[in-house]
């Protein structure tokens, strides 16, 4: 019955930890956050170039997960 009561409040707290790290940015901060090393790629352009000549490569397409020699065989 306590795992009931406790469930809600454990809910709570990380729901307000989660958002109190939401802070408003400042015009004077936005620079730092536009540079090219805060990018989630900050070479699409060599990573697309890559799974290109990767995919030509192997003979497949998309899922770079998974080793293979190009016959379909892992």
């Amino acid at each position: 019955m306590a795992m009931f009561r406790l469930k809600p409040i454990v809910t709570l707290l990380a729901l307000s930890l989660c958002l109190a790290a939401c802070t408003p940015v400042q015009p004077w901060e936005r620079g730092h956050l536009a540079k090219p090393q805060m990018a989630l790629d900050p070479y699409p352009l060599q990573s697309m170039l890559r799974a290109h000549n990767y995919g030509s490569r192997e003979a497949l397409s998309g899922g770079n997960a998974a080793q293979g020699g190009g016959c379909g065989c892992y």
